[in-house]
């Protein structure tokens, strides 16, 4: 298994490939474009995540001491974040979300290049992963 870590700074240098925002733009929505289709039972309240502008939701449970995120949205560029958010944290353990900073979010730029609004989105799937691992963490 692959850590945080090593994920974070995978997708750093992904990003580092591309010469312009733009291009870095339509990579984040092809990354959400590949995102698993999302059931509709999974639309719900609790799965819903406060403070996006957009329609997001991520259902996360434990599986083999392994926390599943699966995620979607219905915006191409929240999608994309989701889709980045899903390969940096699921498939960890909850005390390794836990102990890993975020870092890579500033590393790649979207603290810089983000709207405001989308990135109080980004970091509120951020919290709720936190927040989730946390109760996770303690079953």
């Amino acid at each position: 298994m692959t850590s945080i870590v090593e994920l974070q700074s995978d997708l750093v240098d992904e990003f580092e490939m591309f010469d312009d925002w733009m291009s870095r733009y339509e990579h984040v929505i092809d990354m959400g474009r590949q995102l698993p289709e999302f059931p509709s039972e999974w639309k719900t309240a609790e799965n819903k995540i406060q403070g996006c502008q957009s329609q997001v939701w991520l259902n996360m449970r434990l599986v083999d001491g392994k926390m599943v995120i699966d995620g979607t949205s219905d915006a191409a560029i929240v999608s994309g974040l989701v889709a980045i958010v899903l390969r940096v944290y699921s498939n960890q353990a909850p005390e390794d979300i836990l102990n890993a900073k975020p870092d890579f979010i500033k590393d790649i730029g979207f603290t810089d290049h983000l709207s405001p609004t989308r990135s109080n989105g980004l970091h509120s799937m951020l919290r709720s992963i936190y927040q989730r691992a946390g109760v996770l963490k303690s079953t």
